[in-house]
């Protein structure tokens, strides 16, 4: 184990028999990727190629587009596969591995949404902090409870800090709805290079996700999982 760094290995093994392995290592303790790009990257990862409308990143000084750069392995693998074709899929990280069987889109999805955090986008960096928790193959309801987990623990350390936290998770709403817009100008941006399905539907998933968690905010459907906190509720009201 390395104590600078931190890796978490995907692996596939489609029906075909091909076997396609990534290998993401991170920074300690921030998380940030170790990228190894290729010398010479595919026009569509031009910033300037359908950028998304919230981008706050200056051409000039970022001619490419971070994310689009350190996913061109990933897309080009796929870039052939239907995302209904079943897979074999282990990804091991230092302290567990998890394995399914199921359609390859899911497998890439999660991979795609793990590249998205960690390669320096500045609107996807606020959910970096949930890597620290990789869970691939998550719900909807895990992503929820995660997200507000993160978002509130970094409430906390905005109140350590001096500043003012935002209890009522006003702001989180926002960062998924930016999410949204990263995601579908993402969605145009592999559009333009007309692969299968499988990148695209993986795309589509982890939008449906980020969509998702904020209605769900939204609607205040957190109190569905209030009960769970009872010992918490009822610790001043002993009966």
């Amino acid at each position: 184990m390395n104590d600078e760094t931190v890796t978490i290995e995907y692996q596939f093994r489609l029906r075909s028999g091909a076997e396609r392995t990534f290998t993401v290592r991170l920074k300690k303790p921030t998380l940030e990727l170790i990228s190894v790009r290729q010398s010479v990257l595919p026009e569509w990862t031009k910033l300037t190629h359908h950028q998304c409308s919230n981008c706050p990143l200056d051409p000039e000084q970022h001619p490419r587009c971070p994310i689009a750069a350190n996913l061109v392995d990933v897309i080009e693998a796929f870039r052939d596969c239907l995302s209904t074709e079943e897979a074999d899929i282990t990804i091991r990280s230092e302290s567990r591995e998890y394995h399914k069987r199921s359609p390859v889109q899911y497998g890439v999805g999660s991979l795609m949404g793990l590249y998205m955090v960690v390669s320096g986008c500045p609107i996807m960096d606020k959910l970096r902090p949930m890597v620290y928790t990789h869970l691939p193959f998550a719900t909807v309801e895990d992503t929820m409870f995660r997200a507000v987990s993160m978002y509130l623990l970094a409430q906390y350390f905005l109140s350590q800090h001096g500043k003012t936290p935002d209890w009522k998770l006003e702001k989180l709403v926002r960062i998924y709805e930016d999410i949204g817009v990263v995601n579908q100008n993402f969605a145009r941006r592999l559009l333009s290079i007309n692969p299968q399905d499988a990148s695209l539907n993986a795309l589509v998933g982890l939008d449906c996700f980020a969509t998702a968690t904020a209605f769900s905010i939204v609607q205040d459907s957190l109190h569905e999982i209030e009960p769970l906190f009872r010992a918490y509720l009822e610790e001043d009201h002993p009966p």
